[in-house]
């Protein structure tokens, strides 16, 4: 009998209660409109106009204090660089241009595109020696790579100048015979620049040969798979699938190391070959302009070097088109995007509402 009245007095409550609610209940029950068949819980009400709101740009305060700091910076060191006269600016625009300057600035030049070509094509064949079948190929790869990885380049250089201590003369031949085709003095052959080419390219092509394989093995296995099923020749499948997606593993840590190598030839001082770095050396050791001079030297490496990021930038822009769906901006369509934005803001500010 209890439990009876129970069932029958819930339904009495419920229908009290909602006597009970008043008309102005919260306007989202209020908004449910009531069909035949009960409130239809997914029509909503009129949408809410909001063009009469007026639009208050986010405050980033941090932000601006941030600015200013780095500005301040700015100014002051720009300030030191322009009011202190022990950098001897005049010096400086003396020496930039001056032909023993250019000619050292072309022998650097000279020694980064020979050594980077030869290092990256000899990189190359190293890498593709790494990922062969042969336990031979393999073995040589990473003996050559642990070997002048692990040895400075200084000391490279200086042991294939002093070749001819080691090896008298240099023949082509055939082995174990005396049949010979050619033969040259060590001295005669091992010069100041191809000890320099022969140094800077071997250690290049050490470091390029792992760039290369960790790009190659950056490439989804299963694409080859894929493409070997579809009957692609391999050639295709490499030069189609494999390089283009390897590329963009490749190109940012290849060009760090052509920036780097363009530095590095200033280590060629020790052989006394007159590339930039050696000549400024010449130079303020006869008129004791030390940092004026070395000043030269660091402008030349930073024009190098800032030339070689724009094309790092464009290239790497270009191998990305089959990873993003939308390209990059260029620094000048940021400009552009950046005057607009900033140039139709002010506008609509001022516009009436």
């Amino acid at each position: 009998m209890s439990s009876a009245a129970t069932d029958v007095a819930q339904p009495a409550e419920s229908a009290q209660s909602a006597k009970a609610r008043p008309s102005s209940e919260p306007a989202s029950t209020g908004a449910l409109t009531s069909g035949p068949s009960g409130p239809n819980p997914g029509s909503r009400g009129p949408a809410t106009d909001y063009s009469g709101f007026p639009l208050v740009g986010a405050k980033h305060p941090w932000r601006w204090v941030g600015t200013a700091a780095v500005a301040l910076g700015i100014v002051a060191i720009a300030w030191s660089l322009a009011t202190n006269p022990r950098w001897e600016w005049g010096v400086v625009a003396q020496w930039f241009t001056a032909q023993s300057v250019v000619n050292g600035l072309l022998e650097t030049l000279k020694l980064t595109a020979i050594s980077g070509l030869l290092g990256f094509v000899l990189g190359f064949i190293l890498a593709l020696m790494r990922l062969s079948a042969s336990p031979l190929l393999v073995s040589v790869a990473w003996t050559f790579s642990w070997i002048f990885r692990s040895t400075p380049l200084l000391v490279q250089m200086l042991l294939w100048y002093n070749l001819g201590y080691l090896y008298e003369k240099i023949s082509l031949g055939i082995p174990f015979t005396d049949v010979r085709f050619f033969e040259v003095q060590t001295t005669t052959l091992i010069s100041q620049f191809a000890a320099a080419v022969l140094g800077l390219t071997l250690n290049q092509a050490a470091y390029s040969a792992e760039i290369i394989r960790g790009g190659i093995l950056s490439v989804d296995q299963g694409q080859l798979e894929a493409a070997a099923a579809l009957g692609i020749p391999a050639w295709r499948r490499s030069t189609r699938i494999v390089l283009p997606q390897a590329m963009r593993a490749i190109l940012p840590t290849a060009f760090n190391e052509i920036i780097g190598l363009v530095k590095g030839t200033s280590i060629v001082y020790v052989l006394a070959y007159s590339e930039l770095f050696y000549t400024v050396q010449v130079i303020y050791n006869r008129t004791q302009q030390v940092l004026p001079l070395l000043l030269v030297a660091t402008l030349w490496y930073v024009v190098i070097t800032s030339v070689l990021s724009v094309f790092q930038y464009y290239i790497e822009r270009h191998y990305s088109k089959g990873a993003v769906r939308i390209l990059p901006l260029t620094p000048l369509q940021k400009a552009r995007k950046f005057f607009a934005t900033h140039a139709v803001a002010p506008n609509r500010a001022r516009s009436p509402r």
